[in-house]
């Protein structure tokens, strides 16, 4: 059976980042050093059949190999996980966006709006606009339950959270330094949206109304890929662009 262990970018482990380095190994066997035969998560090299489910104890970014149980000492923790003494580090898996079902390469490098060049507001631009209206309201309802929904057995909450404080914390500064407080809220909604789009397998998106396999949001994250982030304060829509993050259209709506 094939099993999984994801370790940091350098390939140290996650719970000391010296004790063993994986891709050091690839080819060999690595060993915990503190091994002790108890179904309790600890004392031993965790390892899972659904590289997802290796969240649980780390995060993005990271490596991923591909890895089995060596020697006698392997044991269940749980329906998802197990630890063993020792395993075989069989190779280093480069592709970790097929690995994981979802945006792995985006996730850990977000999309900033802000660094992009200033796009012209064209016609195509304001139709996409309307239609981010159209949807907006539902975004974060959505996106939530959704993922909930469709891949949480599969990627469950420690994927979510890590992708979520990946994506939070590279556009974060930017864009909360460059819009105005008083906005900020319907920004968040195109946070969400983008969220949502690193999620590519998900094809039943709840509470908006939408085509089979169609990201209903798509229209908001097109515009963000674009580097225009929208803000409605409840009477104007507005249209923010460059690194000062700048108003650079604006219509009542």
């Amino acid at each position: 059976m094939t099993y999984y262990k994801l370790a940091r970018p350098d390939g140290w482990d996650f719970y000391s980042g010296k004790t063993i380095n994986y891709r050091d190994s690839i080819g060999g066997v690595a060993t915990a050093p503190d091994w002790e035969r108890t179904k309790e998560c600890g004392q031993g090299i965790h390892i899972c059949a659904n590289p997802n489910d290796c969240f649980v104890g780390a995060k993005i970014p990271c490596s991923a190999y591909e890895v089995e149980p060596f020697g006698r000492g392997k044991i269940a923790i749980d329906a998802k996980k197990s630890k063993a003494k020792s395993v075989r580090v069989l190779r280093e898996i480069d592709d970790l966006d097929a690995l994981f079902g979802w945006k792995y390469r985006e996730a850990t490098d977000p999309i900033n709006p802000f660094r992009i060049p200033t796009p012209p507001i064209t016609p195509d631009v304001l139709e996409l606009l309307k239609e981010w209206a159209s949807v907006r309201a539902s975004v974060r309802a959505s996106v939530w339950a959704s993922v909930r929904a469709s891949v949480w057995d599969s990627v469950g909450a420690s994927v979510w959270a890590s992708v979520r404080a990946s994506v939070w914390a590279s556009v974060r500064a930017s864009v909360w330094d460059s819009v105005w407080a008083s906005v900020w809220d319907s920004v968040w909604d195109s946070v969400w949206a983008y969220f949502g789009s690193l999620f590519p397998n998900i094809k039943d998106w709840k509470y908006v109304t939408h085509k089979p396999g169609e990201y209903p949001f798509a229209s908001g994250v097109t515009l963000w890929r674009m580097g225009l982030v929208t803000s409605f304060d409840g009477k104007v829509w507005r249209l923010h662009a460059g690194p000062d993050g700048k108003a650079i259209w604006e219509r009542k709506a």
